[in-house]
């Protein structure tokens, strides 16, 4: 942890939050020479509800911040998606695009943050770990924020922090955020993921595996569950076993979803080891915030990324690729308006921040809105997986648009298709 002495607690900007979305922001920064604080309220390593399986989306942003993820530094690569429902099986690779690499990875959250954190550190930015942050400083004349108050350490000692420029990377609830008067649109999708650990013999599995169907069939009959849910081999004698459920479902506020995932589990082959026995941890749940679900982006000095901002992709629920996307984003934008002379040309760089994001994802997010609404109908759903996976070139194809997987230049025809629909719909 960095020393808070009374000359240290000020700087160019002040970054919220040391998770993935904060702490390739605050890389960012600091690779550029800005004078970065990165406050994080709790110590590293820490546990996060996730589901540990990244697609090339994500490890090519790992990549780029000079991670190394070879599998001697304890990443497990994957090559694709494997997708179960309907009575079928169909074993997709990753599509091979000059834009991304043809892997996934695979890393628990325990570790995976304080990576990116200490990562963020070697570029110079200043971590502060167990720093609670509490309500925004404002400027009474002006309405901005300034700086952030906050509880340091195990003592909680008051400090403050102030810097012209904060980042929320405070996740879902971002208390940040809310204190800005920056609230949830409640009309866009919500979903909520649990998840927990088995050993298991299938740890070392090379595809990632999503079940498009859940089946509790413990009584007289078989019953459909709502969501879907996903099987990831740690590499470690472990599998991460969760599911993940949308608010366009009737059932979302209905059912205890550990209950959901414990039936399903049950439904599971016995061999695989999916039962209580070989539980390793407790289930655990958190919210996956979707489709630009809080905005502005940008407001009175506070810039968000991440799920503070709901880029949680709509179609698969993917959230660190878009949190590591959205902070470099985030920090291009900064780092221009941080060259700039005058307090108007900064405001006028800072303003380009929720113009980039929406040209960037928001088409593509309106297209995924849509999706979600459908895909809430269990009758689309059925049909889409009874029908859909027996066609191969469809189910690439869906591949590729789910898990936002496209050449932007060129490419094949799918390619060319989706990136053509993203760029035609509305961008809200």
């Amino acid at each position: 942890m960095t020393d808070a002495s009374e000359s240290t607690r000020s700087a160019d900007v002040i970054v919220v939050g040391a998770g993935p979305a904060g702490s390739t922001t605050a890389y960012y920064l600091a690779k550029a020479g800005l004078d970065v604080l990165l406050l994080e309220k709790t110590a590293f390593p820490r546990e996060k509800v996730c589901g540990d399986g990244l697609t090339p989306r994500a490890t090519k942003q790992l990549v780029a911040m000079g991670i190394d993820v070879s599998e001697e530094a304890g990443w497990l690569r994957n090559k694709g998606l494997r997708i179960i429902a309907g009575g079928n099986r169909l074993q997709l690779d990753w599509p091979e695009l000059a834009a991304y690499p043809d892997y996934g990875l695979v890393r628990k959250r325990d570790d995976f943050d304080q990576q990116l954190a200490q990562q963020a550190q070697k570029a110079g930015a200043r971590l502060y770990e167990r720093c609670n942050v509490g309500q925004p400083i404002i400027d009474e004349r002006t309405g901005r924020i300034t700086g952030v108050h906050a509880r340091l350490g195990e003592e909680k000692t008051p400090v403050t922090f102030h810097a012209p420029l904060v980042i929320a990377a405070d996740g879902n609830s971002s208390r940040l955020s809310l204190a800005m008067g920056l609230h949830r649109n409640e009309k866009r999708p919500m979903g909520v993921a649990v998840r927990t650990y088995f050993t298991s013999p299938r740890h070392e599995d090379d595809y990632l595996e999503s079940w498009l169907e859940l089946w509790d069939k413990r009584g007289p009959e078989d019953r459909l569950l709502p969501g879907y849910g996903w099987v990831f081999g740690m590499g470690d004698g472990t599998s991460n076993v969760g599911l993940g459920i949308l608010n366009s479902s009737s059932a979302f506020k209905e059912l205890d979803w550990r209950d959901v995932l414990k039936a399903w589990c049950a439904s599971m082959p016995e061999e695989w080891g999916y039962t209580p026995d070989n539980m390793t941890g407790p289930i655990r749940g958190a919210a996956l915030p979707m489709a630009f679900n809080r905005q502005p982006h940008y407001d009175r000095g506070l810039l968000l990324v991440g799920d503070a901002g709901g880029m949680v992709n709509p179609f698969n629920g993917e959230g660190i690729a878009y949190a590591m996307e959205s902070g470099q984003i985030v920090a291009d934008v900064v780092v221009q308006a941080h060259g700039r002379a005058t307090y108007a040309q900064r405001e006028l760089a800072l303003h380009r921040y929720p113009k980039v994001l929406k040209d960037t994802y928001g088409g593509y997010y309106q297209l995924g809105r849509a999706f979600v609404r459908l895909i809430g109908n269990p009758k689309v759903m059925k049909l889409a997986t009874e029908r859909g996976l027996t066609h191969p070139v469809l189910m690439r194809f869906t591949l590729k648009l789910l898990a936002n997987l496209t050449d932007p230049q060129g490419g094949d025809a799918m390619d060319r298709i989706i990136n053509g629909l993203t760029k035609v719909a509305p961008r809200a």
